[in-house]
């Protein structure tokens, strides 16, 4: 488990009066502040057919919860996240069906269908992205005070005096010391990981209830990359902020996910809680993805690859009901002789719920024909939870 270190001292930012604003107020935690349903994007392709880079995605996210979505590198993480903010360019990118369902201020509404006018308020307002490289995210020719700033005038109705309060406030709570001055300054005068503090300042200067971190600690070193998770989670709790965490590292998973989301080739294969995930992973993708994760204790010549793991039939022998058929679904693989596959998309995959509360995307055989789970849906936070282990370790591939 990684130590975090003594946060930077806080300076004191001015306070501002702020007039009462709906989303703020404390919300019921057994409703999903985000519910992803079926969701399908492709983007054009010149030379051939439209690749689906996002096919039949399922997940939902409650207020004061961390959902981690993981995954290999083109594997639809970031095109979700930002499909719920609509920053997919169309054309070449086309939300072919689904529905993305967001709690404005008590009321269900999809992002997908509501007009553009009404997405532009949502967007850094109630939902706010961290964006995966700081270096790039950020404007040179402007002070990173202006940038912040704009953000809140957009979204706020101050006076510029109250936004450059707020942005210093903003930055304050990210551990920048000194934001007064601060705020006069370019990108280039700060350091990867201060930037990486200004992107998280902007994106939370209009207290979103919903933040979308794609990779918030990338090129970091470890004590930064502490420092912020551990803001990351001090404001969630502060503020009943819902977290959609987009990650490669799978110590940072455990450290700080609730609830975890596997994804490969645009669909789900795995869905469950962080401690159910790490103590008994179903999908073989996710048992390679442990399994390739060097351990401190014992000495390998080399690594298992994930390869090594998707690749050995046995391992897709391994699910619930595997002698009734059931099989974990894979994109490379040869469909079963009995697959039943409902018409439409991506009818050959059913994101089945194996055992209660542990969802596994199957091949749709004639084991699974006539089911029908319920999407995945899960209210669990580990700080709820007694009874909750006191590490995690993942299993070994062999394991069953």
């Amino acid at each position: 488990m990684t130590t975090t270190p003594t946060a930077t001292p806080k300076t004191e930012a001015p306070k501002v009066a702020k007039a009462a604003n709906p989303k703020h107020a404390k919300r019921d935690e057994s409703t999903p502040i985000l519910r992803v349903d079926d969701l399908a994007v492709s983007f054009d392709n010149a030379k051939g057919p439209r690749i689906q880079a996002v096919d039949g995605v399922r997940m939902s996210i409650y207020p004061r919860q961390t959902l981690a979505v993981v995954g290999e590198s083109g594997c639809g993480k970031s095109v979700t996240a930002m499909s719920a903010l609509r920053l997919v360019p169309m054309p070449p990118g086309r939300i072919d069906r689904g529905a993305i369902h967001f709690d404005h201020q008590g009321k269900m509404i999809d992002l997908v269908k509501i007009p553009d006018p009404e997405m532009r308020k949502v967007r850094g307002g109630e939902i706010a992205m961290i964006f995966q490289e700081p270096m790039t995210s950020l404007n040179p020719v402007y002070t990173v005070g202006d940038q912040i700033v704009e953000a809140i005038t957009l979204h706020q109705n101050v006076r510029t005096a109250e936004a450059y309060a707020l942005a210093a406030r903003a930055m304050t709570d990210v551990g920048i010391p000194d934001p007064e001055s601060r705020l006069k300054a370019y990108p280039h005068q700060f350091s990867g990981g201060m930037r990486q503090r200004v992107m998280i300042a902007m994106a939370l200067a209009c207290e979103p209830t919903l933040l979308l971190a794609d990779e918030p600690t990338t090129a970091l070193d470890v004590t930064i990359q502490a420092q912020i998770l551990e803001l990351l989670n001090e404001l969630q709790n502060t503020r009943q902020m819902a977290i959609m965490l987009i990650t490669h590292d799978l110590g940072v998973v455990a450290e700080n996910a609730d609830v975890v989301c596997v994804m490969y080739a645009g669909r789900v294969v795995e869905y469950a809680n962080v401690f159910e995930l790490f103590s008994n992973p179903l999908h073989p993708y996710t048992r390679g993805l442990f399994a390739s994760i060097p351990k401190m204790h014992g000495r390998l010549k080399r690594l298992i690859t994930i390869s090594q793991v998707v690749d050995n039939p046995e391992e897709f022998k391994k699910l619930p009901g595997a002698d009734r058929g059931i099989r974990p679904w894979w994109p490379w693989h040869e469909p079963p002789k009995d697959l039943k596959p409902k018409p439409g998309p991506a009818g050959d995959y059913y994101l089945q719920e194996v055992k209660p509360d542990h969802w596994v995307g199957v091949w749709r055989t004639g084991a699974v024909e006539d089911h029908e789970s319920r999407a995945p849906d899960l209210q669990y936070r580990v700080d709820d939870d007694p009874d909750k282990p006191t590490s995690l370790k993942p299993t070994s591939p062999a394991a069953g």
